[in-house]
């Protein structure tokens, strides 16, 4: 049972599976997702990503932060499911980007933790200044990657053995998958989705949230010169 299901059907039974505890029980292995939360956080570029993702099949997110309730930049608050310094082995580790990434960026023992976490993740997945905090460390070293074009000179200037790509939506190389401002994560998301489970299954996705997927990562319209 999924959304579409409910969307199309609207049956007072779907919706009673949807709810039954034996629809919400964990029903096999699932692929992990875990997910940086903090203060400041920009709501879309940690929800967007998270709403495509948790559209995948067996697919289980957590948030971990450094309390037990995270306020975004625009006020609503999350809660977390663990709390720093908990590492946790994922298929996906996302790090959004945010105006709380301007003093996070100073923060040694956010920065150590985020080595850590990077080292059990199989994917390191960030969306817009997510990647200063990654340019902090020396994990993004000869790695291509992108970030927000408004924060750009900012957040190239951390690290300067990065591989800075001034055009481009997202970019992926090997491990690191980084991506340009805010609604840029979404897009970055999508091709995530491609790479590990098909492009039949982002495209399911694409138009069961009815969003217009920039698939072609060359496509950026907020490109700067450099």
């Amino acid at each position: 049972m999924n959304r579409r299901d409910v969307l199309i059907g609207g049956s007072a039974a779907i919706v009673a599976a949807m709810l039954s505890p034996t629809a919400l029980s964990d029903t096999g292995a699932r692929h992990k997702t875990v997910a940086l939360v903090f203060d400041d956080y920009e709501t879309l570029d940690l929800h967007g990503p998270i709403e495509m993702l948790g559209h995948m099949r067996n697919r289980q997110i957590l948030l971990v932060g450094n309390q037990s309730v995270v306020r975004s930049y625009q006020g609503p608050r999350v809660v977390t499911d663990r709390q720093l310094p908990d590492v946790i082995p994922c298929d996906l580790f996302l790090i959004p980007g945010g105006l709380g990434t301007r003093t996070l960026v100073d923060d040694d023992e956010l920065v150590d933790w985020l080595v850590r976490q990077c080292a059990v993740s199989k994917k390191v997945f960030s969306v817009c200044t997510g990647s200063a905090l990654l340019a902090k460390t020396a994990l993004l070293n000869q790695v291509s990657a992108t970030t927000n074009k408004m924060a750009y000179n900012w957040v190239t200037s951390l690290n300067s053995q990065v591989v800075w790509q001034p055009t481009a939506r997202w970019v992926d190389d090997g491990k690191y998958l980084t991506s340009s401002g805010v609604s840029a994560g979404i897009d970055a998301a999508l091709h995530y989705i491609k790479q590990t489970q098909g492009e039949a299954e982002a495209r399911r996705i694409e138009q069961l949230t009815e969003y217009q997927w920039n698939s072609d990562s060359r496509q950026d319209p907020y490109a700067i010169s450099v």
